[in-house]
């Protein structure tokens, strides 16, 4: 049986790398050995080239062109990426198929729920648990002005707000195909973070305890640190 693959999707500033930081450092503490992706494999030059452009705020020709790009690209993350990583352990994506579903819907005439039918094809990519931050976009607007580094094309606060009504509608489509649940909380505070670090700690130290159940010894070594997946 794999791990669990854990996805956190959310727009820009809403706490999802803060919130795999604090897994991180979290699992190491109690001994999992876990791995950590990005939403992309980058492993497809063609579709690279698409995806590219799309998160530069540039629509494909057309919104097949576009989603045959996510889908193969997500189809090579799940088999060189995401599936042998679950082999070894629980495995952590900062952004995943939601976040896709959702670029590609703001960029190309047709609804978000179509894109993730299409992606949920994959089904070797599905995460176990998908958890979706949702701090509300003048929280993350606020955060993201503090950043030294420019604002990307999704980080603008009239973007932002669009993206956040098409993750709950990605999310309402995902749980509606897959039948796979999808955790909604916000990142606003303390509290937030502590209360879904610790729902995501108990699922993925469930399937790391049943990968691996360890002998009895004298003194057990330190736990390698968390290895990061892909290009």
């Amino acid at each position: 049986m794999n791990a669990v693959l854990l996805a956190l999707e959310g727009i820009a500033g809403a706490g999802k790398s803060t919130l795999r930081d604090r897994l991180l450092a979290d699992t190491r503490t109690h001994g999992i050995d876990v791995s950590h992706t990005g939403q992309f494999s980058w492993l497809s030059p063609t579709a690279t080239q698409t995806l590219t452009r799309l998160r530069a705020g540039h629509p494909a020709a057309s919104p097949d062109e576009a989603s045959e790009a996510a889908c193969w690209d997500l189809a090579l993350h799940a088999r060189f990426i995401l599936t042998p990583a679950t082999t070894a352990g629980p495995v952590i994506a900062d952004r995943l198929t939601l976040s896709t579903a959702t670029l590609l819907a703001l960029l190309h005439p047709w609804p978000v729920h179509a894109f993730v039918e299409r992606l949920a094809e994959q089904t070797e990519a599905w995460p176990r648990l998908t958890v979706l931050l949702t701090t509300p976009p003048t929280t993350c607007n606020t955060r993201i002005a503090t950043r030294a580094t420019a604002r990307r094309f999704a980080e603008e606060p009239d973007t932002a707000h669009q993206l956040a009504d098409l993750y709950e509608q990605a999310a309402d489509a995902w749980t509606a195909t897959t039948g796979l649940p999808v955790l909604r909380h916000p990142g606003t505070t303390t509290a937030d973070l502590d209360h879904l670090a610790a729902l995501c700690l108990d699922q993925l130290r469930v399937t790391s305890t049943a990968q691996h159940r360890p002998q009895e010894v004298a003194d057990e070594p330190e736990p390698p640190p968390p290895r990061s997946l892909g290009p």
